[in-house]
């Protein structure tokens, strides 16, 4: 990812130097068991601790020969500590420790999204309640339905986070597992002891059966449950971006001190930050489709899979981390427009009450298709002639034969509809 996008936390756990240290942590964790359980001299595992370290730069010397990163990283490592480099590795193939270190790094990427996302969920709630009774126009197929409140569109959103929270929480489970049983997973020389030590020691619960590699439906969960995370900013940030437009302008980004929107348009207020959200999350629903690729290898293991994950592992998180951070600030800021809201409410004539008028018939004991033509044909009235909804309905035999004014003008209380807000809010504690 490039660093634009890239926060520092996530960046560094994402960066080479803590790929090649977490590999460093596995093999030093791995030497430890070995000499706590006599398979090595316990004063070669404490030289191995004192001098191992890499030097990325010489690794890549390294590689350029030996076309093997991680050998390449070994012989770096044996540089630095001498003969008792001997013992780092026995046993071991390349994926057992960078399996384990991808491991250690998507979980704790995880740690990372839950906080943002708890933050993003907070900021939700406390803005959902800010507007809890602030009535605006609910649409569907962009056209104008019924009344609601802009707080339950916040409350709704706060919700979606919430599941997002449980995907990454699961996720984090997931992959929060190491592997160390040798080249097709047989242990076959190395003790199944030294995994279990391992995995205690970093954290990490070892898979009950694997081949070569952890297999791969473990990543493409991750990366999965990050792109479902980044569709869920998109439909907010989207829902943002429609409130911004001119014809609406219902709430927008907020708009800083000094900012400008166009370089050709002193007027312009554009919703960039919500755009860029829509757009990094395709991003991520690509990795998705790239991760779900990858569960897929020949027999044992082959490395098809690795050139993948080395890009979309850590950019999908980055990505991640800085649109929920984004968003956060951009629903913190949200410049919210009530008086507007209940303009473009009343906009139709009275239009988003035709279900009131509607059910109010039919509670008359009139069929429900008789009452529809009725209720439709002063409608279509208004959409086509611009006559006055309210004004038709009142002058229309059929129902007036059936309702009076004081009911005609009880169908046109937006109060109504908002009468189970309270109710909708106390199911989430506020």
């Amino acid at each position: 990812m490039i660093e634009r996008y890239t926060k520092p936390e996530m960046g560094h756990l994402w960066s080479i130097e803590n790929e090649w240290q977490q590999i460093l942590n596995v093999e030093m964790a791995a030497c430890d068991a070995m000499a706590e359980l006599g398979e090595i001299p316990k004063e070669a595992a404490k030289n191995i601790r004192a001098k191992a370290k890499f030097d990325v730069n010489r690794i890549h010397e390294i590689e350029s020969v030996t076309h093997h990163d991680i050998i390449a990283f070994l012989t770096n490592v044996a540089e630095n500590v001498g003969d008792d480099s001997k013992y780092i590795h026995k046993g071991l193939t390349s994926s057992d420790v960078k399996d384990t270190a991808y491991c250690m790094m998507m979980r704790d990427a995880c740690t990372i999204i839950l906080d943002d996302l708890k933050k993003f969920r907070e900021v939700l709630r406390r803005r959902a309640k800010e507007f809890k009774h602030t009535p605006c126009i609910g649409r569907t197929h962009g056209i104008h339905a019924e009344p609601m409140t802009f707080g339950l569109k916040l409350l709704l959103w706060s919700a979606e986070i919430e599941r997002d929270i449980e995907r990454m929480e699961h996720a984090k489970k997931i992959v929060s597992v190491c592997k160390l049983s040798g080249a097709v997973g047989t242990y076959s020389n190395i003790d199944p002891k030294i995994e279990q030590m391992v995995g205690k020691k970093l954290g990490l619960t070892p898979v009950r059966l694997a081949t070569q590699v952890i297999q791969r439906d473990r990543h493409a969960e991750f990366v999965t449950s990050i792109a479902i995370c980044s569709s869920t900013l998109e439909k907010i940030a989207t829902e943002v971006r429609n409130l911004q437009r001119t014809d609406i302008r219902e709430a927008e980004e907020y708009f800083s001190p000094g900012q400008k929107g166009s370089s050709a348009m002193p007027h312009k207020r554009n919703p960039i930050n919500c755009e860029r959200i829509s757009g990094m999350a395709r991003l991520n629903r690509g990795n998705a489709v790239a991760a779900l690729e990858d569960i897929t290898l020949w027999h044992e293991r082959d490395i098809s899979h690795s050139s993948v994950e080395r890009v979309i592992l850590p950019d999908s998180s980055i990505n991640l981390d800085y649109c929920t951070q984004k968003l956060t600030d951009i629903i913190d800021k949200l410049l919210v427009y009530p008086d507007k809201m209940l303009h473009d409410m009343n906009r139709t004539g009275g239009l988003i009450y035709s279900q009131r008028i509607l059910l109010s018939v039919v509670d008359k004991g009139v069929l429900r298709e008789d009452a529809y033509k009725w209720v439709q044909r002063n409608a279509m009235k208004r959409w086509m002639e611009g006559q006055d909804f309210r004004t038709s309905v009142e002058h229309d035999p059929d129902i007036t034969k059936y309702l009076t004014k004081e009911e005609i003008d009880d169908c046109f209380d937006y109060k109504y509809f908002l009468r189970h807000v309270d109710m909708i809010f106390e199911r989430f504690g506020l």
